[in-house]
């Protein structure tokens, strides 16, 4: 259940004085506790009441001796910086007030000249308004053209843009469909190593061939191609007798 706002302001009644004196007052050492623990920061508290003979002080009475103490060390231009009684306090919020009064002030005056404005626009006539509203609805009127004038630039720069992307896209899309084919991958590497297989295969029947050309010149290639016949006996065939069979050897009568 959400509470409702306290208004600030003097209890009149005694009994209920003194009970919100005591919650608030226990509430206020709870939270100077709470400051300095979680800060940790010297802090400490001292309340007087007209219920009580001795005020309560937080958290003892060397604690706070320690810190008034120390407070005293302090330049008096330091100590009283940022001290605030119950009369400057009362001051400081009626300032505050009256700041946000004249805010407040000058934002109905706008909205009520921009609504001026416009009723001008269906025929409302000026003439029981003073100087004072009509310089008002002029400076209005002026903040509204440039308003106006600062939206039309921005868009016409928005659109410039996109125009000059578009056409810059466009022309490389342009430009990519005219541009020449590119050329067929190289295979250079493969007809060298065709052209180096096709070379290494001539080497090798050149060399067959000239082997072979050699070999019909040695002596002894001429005696295994041209058979001895041995008229008396048996023929000699040139390859031995790993392939001497008796289909081969036959007599010549």
């Amino acid at each position: 259940m959400t509470r409702k706002k306290v208004k600030l302001c003097y209890i009149v009644n005694d009994s209920a004085r003194k009970a919100t004196f005591k919650k608030r007052k226990k509430g206020l050492l709870k939270k100077v506790s709470e400051l300095s623990t979680l800060c940790g920061i010297d802090a400490c508290a001292i309340v007087y009441s007209p219920y009580d003979n001795q005020p309560d002080v937080w958290p003892s009475h060397h604690g706070v001796q320690r810190i008034v103490s120390q407070f005293k060390r302090m330049p008096e231009m330091e100590q009283s910086k940022k001290m605030v009684n119950q009369d400057s306090f009362l001051r400081q919020r009626i300032m505050k007030s009256n700041d946000q009064l004249k805010k407040q002030m000058k934002d109905n005056r706008e909205k009520e000249m921009t609504e001026l404005m416009f009723q001008t626009l269906v025929g409302r006539s000026l003439h029981p308004f003073n100087i004072m509203d009509l310089n008002d609805l002029g400076w209005t009127i002026d903040q509204y053209l440039k308003d106006i004038h600062k939206f039309q630039s921005d868009t016409n720069n928005r659109m410039s843009l996109a125009a000059g992307s578009s056409s810059s896209s466009s022309s490389a899309a342009a430009a990519a469909l005219l541009a020449p084919p590119p050329p067929p991958p190289d295979h250079g590497v493969m007809r060298n190593v065709g052209e180096n297989s096709q070379a290494a295969a001539a080497a090798a029947a050149g060399n067959s061939s000239g082997g072979f050309e050699q070999m019909e010149k040695q002596p002894w290639f001429m005696d295994l191609m041209s058979p001895q016949v041995n008229f008396g006996g048996d023929i000699m065939l040139p390859f031995g007798d790993t392939c001497h069979t008796p289909l081969w050897s036959n007599k010549i009568p």
